[in-house]
């Protein structure tokens, strides 16, 4: 049984499955500049309209620095995910090159938990697109029902809240309270939805399943529509940016900047999702490692800017909102702008969810292909060329939570599924320099030895956190043995993480680079919370279940070698 969890495919195998295909595949219509596009589609999305306030909140100015930060962890992914595009030019993402390096349990866990990535972000970048467009409505005089808007929970939370005559109740609260209070019933239940955020992933997903042409017509139309309103805003702000706001830079110290996390990462993820359209590059082994770099660096440029100019025009403590740009405008007096900013916004998340919508669909594909789900995923439509089961379930998946469920339920939960993915595409790295595969990459990630390197960079950040990080100890010391595991244990595996990466890499002699990679998004998903931990283990218990009753039976590799053990 362990045999048939670890085998694995080799590089051949899937190029020669590719081959197979011949015109019953998809069609190869991308070029270097569509998937910068969706690139940037998928990064610069609900990260940057909405979750980019709630960071700014919680650690001031200071954010800007995690913002590049993040983008160095996301560099060290990006090289791995490039020399794996470039490796094995298929759809699939980290699923496939999951597949080549560690086995078919390891691949499946990846595809399972890039449903958390892919789909469960376009739940928040649905009910953010739904807050824009109310917003929007708004500012013509077109008044929206609130109950049609939002979730249960956050209405009836807010509902309490004011009854109880509680402090600190915001406007938002008072909004939220009005639609639990307005909305119609069925007996004692108050009937509460967001309309706006499930009909526009049904929009979203009707454009996915006609094609992969017009989905790029419309995604680089509104990529361009998105990077005008980005300098808009940049360039506009500018003018209105107070130094004084800047000063603390840092209020809350580090733990209000580490706090940001989840939402300056989910405002990266997507980088990767250009990978999952490798079947439809005309040149996928030169044009994916190209696109994820150039679009990582203009995105990252980008985010810096539109953070130092947020918190500039107003004070941090006032960014704890839905609709940031559109705020800090309509605080300085200049709602027309705050006006454009609301109607930009709403076209421009809609790119964001439109690649993510891609992306989901065509990995479900790539794994019924391999036989771990059922056929009808790999369908593809003789007329659209596109995988239109795969990307109707896609839409179902999506389309119902955004109906029902709040948005910051799902931020956390994204990044988990995220970097569990990158960590294990950064180490699939590792095993093609370890087994020489690496040979055959176009791309290949600089080789800097890390026999020593990776143990003297854990000694020394080591003795940093004796100097530095004395409240930290002090913190520890405090908690009983108990407490330090329920609410530490997360740190503790990431210096075991620590130890076992840099005995291997002196044994091994690993890169430098992928080892950091992993390293790096080890310790961010330490900073995430066992709760959104314990949520994710349930959901893959549930995936391992799906695999053993299906996937480990009807697997297509399994039948290729039971003849040769037999």
């Amino acid at each position: 049984m362990a045999n048939s969890l670890f085998r694995k495919k080799t590089l051949t195998q899937i190029l020669s499955d590719s081959e197979q295909l011949g015109d019953g595949g998809l069609k190869k219509v991308l070029g270097v500049r569509d998937l910068i596009s969706l690139g940037i589609a998928a990064i610069v999305g609900a990260g940057i309209f909405s979750t980019i306030g709630l960071a700014s909140y919680n650690g001031g100015p200071a954010v800007s620095l995690l913002f590049i930060a993040t983008a160095i962890a996301c560099v060290f992914t990006a090289l791995s995910y490039a020399q794996f595009a470039s490796t094995v030019p298929v759809s699939g993402s980290a699923y496939t090159y999951a597949y080549v390096a560690f086995g078919e349990i390891a691949a499946w866990v990846i595809g399972w938990a890039l449903i958390l990535e892919y789909a469960v972000s376009n739940m928040v970048v649905a009910i953010s697109w739904s807050q824009y467009f109310v917003s929007m409505l708004e500012g013509f005089g077109v008044h929206f029902p609130r109950w049609l808007a939002i979730d249960y929970s956050t209405a009836h939370e807010a509902f309490v809240k004011i009854s109880e005559h509680a402090a600190h109740i915001s406007q938002a609260d008072k909004i939220a309270a009005e639609a639990f209070q307005t909305a119609p019933r069925l007996g004692s239940l108050a009937i509460i939805f967001n309309l706006p955020a499930g009909l526009i992933t049904v929009l979203v997903t009707w454009l996915c399943y006609i094609g992969i042409k017009e989905s790029r017509i419309a995604s680089n139309i509104m990529v361009l529509l998105k990077l005008a309103v980005i300098a808009f805003v940049i360039i506009g702000g500018a003018f209105y940016v107070k130094p004084e706001n800047w000063t603390p830079f840092a209020p809350n110290g580090m733990k209000g900047i580490l706090s940001g996390v989840a939402a300056v990462f989910f405002a990266f993820i997507g980088f990767d999702s250009i990978s999952t359209t490798a079947e439809e590059c005309k040149n996928p082994q030169r044009d994916l490692p190209k696109a994820m770099i150039y679009c990582l660096l203009i995105c990252t440029v980008l985010y810096v800017c539109i953070t130092l100019v947020l918190t500039g025009m107003v004070n941090y403590k006032e960014l704890n909102v839905s609709d940031p740009l559109a705020f800090v405008f309509s605080q300085n007096g200049l709602n027309f702008m705050a006006g454009v900013i609301s109607v930009s916004s709403v076209i421009a998340i809609t790119s964001a969810l439109l690649v993510f919508q891609i992306g989901q669909p065509r990995i479900w594909m790539t794994m019924s292909r391999d036989g771990l789900l059922w056929k009808r995923f790999s369908h593809i439509s003789p007329k659209y060329n596109t995988p239109t089961f795969a990307t109707i379930v896609a839409g179902i998946v999506v389309a119902v939570p955004a109906f029902f469920f709040r948005m910051d339920f799902f931020v956390d939960l994204t990044s988990v599924g995220t970097f569990f993915a990158f960590i294990l595409v950064c180490g699939g790295v590792l095993y093609l320099d370890h087994t020489g595969l690496s040979k055959q990459s176009k791309f290949k990630v600089p080789y800097i030895n890390g026999k020593y390197l990776v143990g003297l960079g854990l000694i020394a950040a080591v003795v940093l956190l004796n100097i530095y990080g004395k409240d930290t100890f002090q913190e520890w010391k405090s908690l009983s043995a108990e407490q330090i595991f329920e609410h530490k244990a997360l740190t503790i595996y990431f210096w075991i993480g620590c130890l076992a990466l840099a005995n291997l890499s002196f044994m091994k002699k690993f890169s430098q680079l992928p080892g950091v990679g992993i390293l790096v998004n080890l310790y961010l998903m330490t900073e995430l919370g066992a709760s959104n931990w314990k949520i994710f283990i349930a959901l893959l218990i549930v995936g391992l279940v799906v695999y053993f009753g299906y996937g480990r039976k009807h697997s297509k590799l399994a039948r290729k070698t039971e003849p040769q053990n037999a």
